[in-house]
Parts: structure tokens; sequence; C-alpha cells
């Protein structure tokens, strides 16, 4: 909640910013100010969304005075009319403001507010009818004060109520303490619609069939745990002379790695030019890396799930949802915190306090070598850069960490923690839907789906991709032995070839190369994408879900650059009967050889539930790495200084041993 992150505002600017930095706080109030003044906005107006509005590529590249927009997503929550607007803040105009056609096919409504769930949980607890439902179940009207309603975006069925209506669907907890766990006591077959504009109920299932709510405590508070562990001894992260990189506002130097530091309430962090410097020479290699998008469809089809497929960023936004992070507690060591300035509900600037975390980490080995015949023996251990922030989504809690490595490497990894959606069982009876995660409590097989943009800019050019796998060659004269595999090579030339899908037995992999720029050995430069096997979306060809979430339907899709083609799921997924995004993207079939590229990436993770995953799961991760391939002329890190951490001790003697170098 935005409370949670209020700060003292920093200075102004005294400088012209960049023209990919965030808004300001001075920009964010200027900008809510011009559009409510021009479009004589009222307090039913809500601003769903305020952002920078970035200039193109070209269009940095090319240098000069740019002008600062504003991207405003304004909501009027009296009679749901939805707009869009552009506010250039060097003129001070409103440049562009256009009513969004919610009212027809294929839909959509802006992302889910942070005061609607609150005002969702009030319609709910004054609506009779699921009052009633409720006294069917035992609970009293003093339970009923008790009792959480988490507002859930709906999906979208065809129903007449979702059908240009601004709605969520409500499900319900019961909690003894309001300090309780709810999520231990799910209350099943009782699912209130909610719509946000009339603030009322306008449907509510209650089943006849009543399933008993579980009542066993799972609350996972310090306080709850019992005796602790007492045999954990402090491991503390220790840096005497402070930390290797470099801030100035956004931009960030460390170990040769160039980039700057953004966030947008959807993607909440964006890392833009990110570049290597490579001796004399700043090498671009992604222009822009985000994710764009995640869903999370349920594959139990009872009333309480079905219809759960929570699209995060785009219905709610990673941004919005970003967590203020505890030193030493989500970050270790010598941290750098990005506090973020952002927009409420009302348009008001406030600060995002430790919205971002920097800091360096040990990874073990980077390159080791021991030559016996000589007793020549290098070591050099890996460091790496994280860039990380936190976004808590209702019950999930989901980190997003860049890191980038010593030897060009850069990998982003999703971390999936949190609380999972339960379901109430009747006792002495199967749950069907997934796995049992305590006396009467199944947790509902699910999916989670990721999707990075990467606007691709390897050695600052026309870039191509291009896709490998190793097949066995048949026996013959060139394979006498049996011993020879091939390695196969073929350009995606076209979007419509380029929505690809991996294979872990051929070890299909993906090359991003600058066909103008030629490396060491005469080849086009390159990097490789890498990536563990990961599932894809399981659900029906024409059900709901995978209409809406096309993008989960592929590991990798390439298209040409558009600066209109922001988000894997499209502009506005709430609501949204689907088809949009990546699959309609594609659909105009442009080349992409040796063009202006971008690569996404979809990747997630099946989780079938069971006891281990509660009261709150431990982190599943998944994610990418892109390595460099033919980009070097060498091991980039042969430079790295031989060390020896002074503070490491031998357990069984306070004494040394080996040398690193």
């Amino acid at each position: 909640m935005p409370d949670a992150h209020l700060a003292e505002p920093p200075p102004a600017a005294a400088t012209r910013p960049y023209p990919l930095d965030p808004l300001s706080l001075e920009e964010i109030g200027a900008a809510t100010a011009l559009v409510t003044a021009e479009k004589n906005l009222g307090p039913a107006h809500r601003f769903a969304m305020v952002r920078l509005e970035e200039p193109g590529k070209a269009e940095i590249k090319a240098g000069g005075a740019l002008p600062r927009l504003a991207f405003l997503l304004v909501l009027d929550r009296g009679s749901g009319d939805t707009f869009e607007g552009i506010v250039d803040l060097t003129a001070g105009v409103v440049s562009s403001w256009k009513r969004l056609p919610f009212d027809a096919a294929p839909y959509g409504q802006a992302p889910v507010m942070i005061e609607e769930f609150f005002r969702c949980e009030a319609v709910v607890k004054a609506d009779a009818g699921w009052r009633a439902a409720m006294h069917r179940r035992g609970l009293t009207d003093e339970d009923i004060e008790r009792v959480q309603v988490d507002p859930f975006s709906s999906g979208f069925f065809n129903n007449e109520f979702e059908r240009g209506h601004r709605v969520v669907r409500a499900v319900s907890y019961y909690r003894e303490n309001l300090k309780d766990n709810g999520y231990a006591h799910p209350i099943e077959g009782v699912v209130a619609v909610v719509d946000l504009v009339a603030d009322k109920v306008v449907d509510l299932v209650d089943e006849a069939e009543i399933v008993p709510i579980p009542k066993k405590k799972r609350n996972y508070d310090l306080a709850s745990q019992g005796p602790l562990r007492t045999d954990v001894k402090p491991l503390d992260i220790v840096q005497p002379q402070g930390p290797s990189f470099s801030v100035d506002g956004w931009k960030v130097a460390w170990q040769n790695w160039h980039f700057r530091v953004g966030f947008t309430p959807r993607e909440g962090l964006v890392l833009y030019e990110l570049g290597y410097q490579d001796g004399e020479k700043l090498r671009p290699i992604i222009y822009r890396a985000s994710v764009t998008e995640m869903v999370v469809p349920y594959a139990d089809p009872t009333a309480n799930h079905y219809w759960k497929t929570a699209f995060d960023a785009g219905e709610y936004g990673l941004g919005k949802l970003a967590n203020a992070l505890e030193l030493g507690c989500d970050c270790l060591g010598n941290i750098h915190y990005f506090d973020i300035p952002f927009a409420d509900d009302a348009g008001a600037p406030f600060v995002m306090k430790n919205a971002v975390c920097m800091h360096e980490e040990d990874y073990g080995i980077l390159w080791k070598h021991y030559e016996f015949r000589n007793e020549t023996f290098e070591v050099r251990r890996s460091r790496r850069l994280v860039i990380s922030f936190f976004a808590t989504v209702g019950n999930y809690d989901y980190g997003f960490y860049w890191y980038l490595y010593q030897d060009g490497t850069i990998q982003l990894e999703a971390k999936l923690s949190g609380i999972i959606q339960t379901a109430a069982v009747a006792p002495g009876k199967p749950y069907p839907w997934g796995g049992m995660v305590d006396e009467g409590l199944g947790g509902p097989t699910h999916q989670h789906f990721f999707n990075a943009r990467l606007h691709m800019d390897l050695d600052g050019g026309g870039n191509t991709v291009t896709e490998h796998e190793f097949l066995p060659r048949p026996w013959g004269k060139d394979n006498p032995y049996g011993n020879v595999f091939d390695t196969t090579s073929k350009t995606l030339a076209r979007e419509l070839d380029a929505a690809r899908i991996a294979d872990g037995v051929t070890g299909r992999y993906w090359k991003i190369s600058n066909p103008n720029a030629a490396n060491s050995v005469g080849k086009p430069t390159g990097y490789k994408m890498s990536f563990p096997p990961s599932p894809l979306m399981l659900a029906q060809e024409g059900s709901s879900v995978r209409r809406r979430g096309g993008f989960a339907t592929k590991h990798v899709w390439v298209t040409q650059y558009d600066p209109a083609e922001k988000y894997a799921s499209g502009d506005y997924p709430n609501l949204n009967a689907g088809g949009g995004g990546l699959p309609a993207y594609i659909q105009a079939n442009r080349n992409i050889e040796n063009e202006d590229i971008v690569v996404w990436h979809s990747f997630g993770h099946t989780h079938v539930c069971k006891p281990e995953d509660f009261p709150v799961m431990p982190v599943e991760y998944a994610g990418f790495m892109l390595k460099p391939n033919g980009f070097f002329a060498g091991n980039v890190a042969m430079d790295l200084p031989a060390g020896r951490n002074e503070h490491s001790v031998d357990h069984r003697a306070a004494t040394g041993g080996g040398c690193c170098a």
C-alpha cells in the first residue's frame, strides 16, 4: 500500500533529466494537475497509471533535447469511462486525450486499483445475499466482520456482467482473529461478483452443498512458530571498502557494465541501455529489458477457482505493488536502494521507498585451473551485481532479480513465494484438482508464466536471431565410430517463423547476433539465450485463459520493434476477451532479419501443491540467461585480480592454507 512507502521527497533535480529517467515527483504532480485542469476532472476520477512516455531508441541515439512526456490512464469511477492521456511537460499542455472503447469487443479495463481492494470488501460485506451465505455456513455477524474478502480479477467468460463492465470476483476466508492467516480457512462455494462502478454485488454463487470451513490455524508470524532453532550463527556480508559499483542518479557502472535503472507501474523494474565496456569501446547489448506480463491459470473447475487467471502485471501492476525492502532482510551487504517517485490512485505524488535494491554477492568459482606439471594454480571467484524488486500480489510474492556477471553473462531470475490459493475439502473426500496441504485443506494445481521483453541492441545495429540444435550424425564414412553429432542452424527470418518452443532432447537454443559486426574469428558477434526446461500453458485450445494468455504457448517470440507493442498480453488484459498481445503482433509477419528486434521469452513453473508449501511456500525459481557467444575475443574475466577473502576461517584451526594465485 502507498502509505508503507512514504518518505521525504527528494530535492528537485538541478539538471535536465535524462530522457529515460522516471518521472520526478514534481513532474508527476504537474502532469496530474494539467490533466485535472484541462479536462475538468472531479473527485470521482482516479489515476490508474502515471508513468514516463518513453522516447524511442532512434530518437535518443539521434541526440538533442527531447520533450518530457507523461502517460496517464484515468478512470471516471462514476461512469466507468477510461481515458488515455499524454502530457507534454516541456510545453505544459495535454497533447493527447482519448476515451478507450472498453464497451465494445474485445472489451478490457484499466488495472484494479488499490482503493478498489478495500471498496470491494465493504460492498461484499454490505450485501444481504452474501451475509446470508455466511450465516448458512455457521458464521455470526461478529464472525463476518473478521472475514477476509479477497478481490480477484474476474477473467473473461463472456458473461453479461463482464462485457464492458468493471467487475472483480471476491472469495472469502474465515479468521478467528484479524491477524490469522485467512488462507488456512477458505469459505468454499461462495463467490461474489462486484461491480466497482455501481458499488454493488451483481452476481452471487452460493452453492447448496456446504463444505465445512477448515478451522486449524496455520499462522506464519514469528510468535506463532513455537520453539525456534538455536544453532543459527550470524552470517555477515562484509565489504569494508564499500561496493564496487558507482551510481549517478539512475545511471550505474559496475565492473565494465553500464546501464540505467527505470521503473513503471505495470512492469516494475526496467533496465535501459545495458552495455559492456570492452577495452576502449562501450558495446551496447540490450536497449530495454523488463518483465511485461505474468499469468497464473488454475486447474480446478469448481466455482471458487475455475475463473482464477490472474494477469498480475496487466490486471494489477507489479510496480504498483512493489515492497518497501528491508535492510539486512531482503538484501544483504552494502546496499544501494532506489526510491521510486509514484502517483497514488488520486494522482498525488509520493515516494515508494526502497523499491529497488542493488548489491553485489559472491557466486562461487568463476574460473580455475591447477597445472600439476609446473605447480601453476590460478582461481578467481565469481561476483555478480544484483538489481531486484519484490511485488506482493494478493497471496503471492514475486521477486525479480537481474544478475550481471563478470564474464559478460546476463541473467533474470524470478523467485516465487508467498501463500498458495487454497480450497476447503469435505472430511473423508479426496481433492481431485491438486494436492492436500493439511487436514481439510487443498491447494489447486496451477501454473505461473512470466514474459520478459528484451529490446535488443547488440553492437548497436540490426540484429538477427538464429535457432540451433544438436543432432546425431548417421553412421557412415564421415562418422565411422558413431561419435559425431552436428549443430544445426537456421535463421528466423519472419515473425511467424519465430514463435518457437524449446526442445531439451536436441538442446535447442537461440542466438541473437549482429550480422554487421564481425568478431575475432570473422563471425557475427552474438549472445546465446539459455534456459532450463520450462512448461508451456496446458489449458485447452479455445479456453478463455489460452485466448487471453497466448504468450505462454511459446517459449520464444521475435518481433520487429514497434513502440506500440509494449506488453506480451496486450495493453489491457483485465476483462479482455483475448486474442491480443504477441499472437496478434506476429500476424503482420514482418521481416526480423538484420532489423531492430524485440526478443520475448516466456518461462514459468507448474505447481502441484504439497504440505511443504504451507503456510508460506519456500522460494521456487524460474528464469533464463543470456551468455556471450562469439561476442568477445576471449574470456573477459581473465583480467580479474587474484584475491583471498581475509575473513574466511579454517574451522579446524585459525590458520590459512593454499593460495589463490
